[in-house]
């Protein structure tokens, strides 16, 4: 189910060039034996260490396999916390969509009516584009991460361990975009841009004058209890229990292994900077899908999708991916990819069976394979 272009805010400099409770084991592993085999396949493909809860109805089954931390050969834990990348995009989609709800703002306000000179300069006009162009990624809008300096600084190893606790605002992760021209003209063509998701975290802190990680604490972390869910801001460590988290920090999947675990995630900002764990990421997404954040038509809107280029049976809707399994099921969510986190969330369209996973490395490893054995059985 993996979308390599959108599992940005890279994981690795190959990844941004193409493209950021304790459950309780109630079923047994003979429900879930095509899972366990594929996520041990995982871990002999080189990832260090998976993580993994799928909850089906009222029943939750978790593993891991490998190791949290190359050293001490410490396991991973299925209470382990880990950055989720991208799935953040999900969460903000959901916010602003809740705004739409509220009569505080419309998909088809245009980006300048909120943010007034932001998007402009190189042919990026904000005029042109609206709020529902930024969530399902129709803006045109050039990808910031994808600007080559900011991938040498922050993707590659020298630059990334001079410049992995710098702080970046949302505004120069905008301006680094600015200095592009646009991928094509609004609402001609689909490419998957962090630049987008930067845009409506800003938009949501104009619209209410708060930031968008307040929001989503009030609107989603806390009435959903997800306790092992946060925005972090600048904080540079990821909170316990989590294991360690590693990057080649290359153009290739060879070499050295870094051990990448902090940083500043301001660099990924609302495309890309949220931290979780699978339980509660089960919980969120099943939420979503049962309709317990949205009303009927922002859901509808957010299950609108559109063609992801070059990817088949995929659709991008509003933060939200809809993939056909082998099998003909379809599943809803969000892949995330940062520094040494690979990460997936999804459920079914009922909300009922849900699965999220994580690999602490950033280079190797399947995820469509445990997606198709948990949901197809093959």
């Amino acid at each position: 189910m993996t979308v390599r272009t959108t599992v940005v805010v890279g994981a690795s400099a190959v990844a941004l060039t193409t493209a950021l409770a304790a459950p309780a084991m109630a079923a047994g592993t003979d429900t879930h034996g095509a899972t366990l085999q594929a996520v041990r396949a995982a871990v002999r493909d080189g990832v260090p260490g998976v993580t993994l809860t799928a909850k089906d109805g009222r029943s939750t089954w978790s593993t891991t396999a490998g190791v949290g931390n190359l050293r001490t050969h410490a396991p991973r834990s299925a209470d382990d916390r880990y950055r989720v990348g991208s799935i953040t995009k999900t969460f903000v989609s959901t916010v602003v969509l809740q705004l739409e709800a509220e009569g505080r703002l419309s998909l088809d306000d245009t980006v300048e009516k909120w943010l007034p000179g932001v998007v402009h300069g190189h042919g990026h006009d904000g005029s042109r584009i609206t709020l529902r162009q930024l969530l399902n990624h129709t803006s045109g809008i050039f990808n910031y991460t994808a600007d080559d300096t900011f991938g040498r600084t922050y993707f590659l190893k020298d630059g990334f361990f001079r410049h992995r606790y710098d702080t970046k605002t949302p505004a120069q992760l905008v301006a680094v975009a600015m200095a592009h021209r646009p991928d094509f003209a609004p609402g001609t063509s689909w490419n998957y841009s962090n630049t987008n998701y930067v845009l409506a975290g800003m938009v949501i802190q104009k619209v209410t004058g708060r930031s968008y990680g307040e929001e989503i604490r009030d609107r989603v972390i806390e009435p959903l209890h997800l306790t092992a869910t946060s925005v972090p801001g600048t904080r540079v460590t990821v909170p316990r229990p989590s294991s360690r988290a590693y990057s080649k920090l290359a153009e290739t999947a060879t070499g050295p292994t870094y051990d990448v675990t902090g940083l500043n995630p301001s660099l990924a900002s609302s495309a890309g900077e949220m931290i979780s764990d699978s339980a509660d990421l089960d919980r969120f997404y099943s939420a979503l899908l049962k309709g317990r954040l949205l009303p009927p038509k922002q859901l509808k809107e957010m299950k609108t999708t559109v063609t992801v280029e070059g990817i088949p049976n995929a659709g991008y809707g509003l933060g939200l991916i809809d993939r056909e399994l082998g099998c003909g099921v379809h599943v809803w969510g969000h892949d995330g990819g940062i520094h040494g986190s690979n990460s997936v969330a999804v459920t079914t369209a009922d909300g009922r069976h849900s699965l999220a996973f994580n690999f602490n490395g950033d280079w190797s490893g399947d995820t469509d394979a445990v997606i198709e054995a948990e949901f197809c059985g093959r």
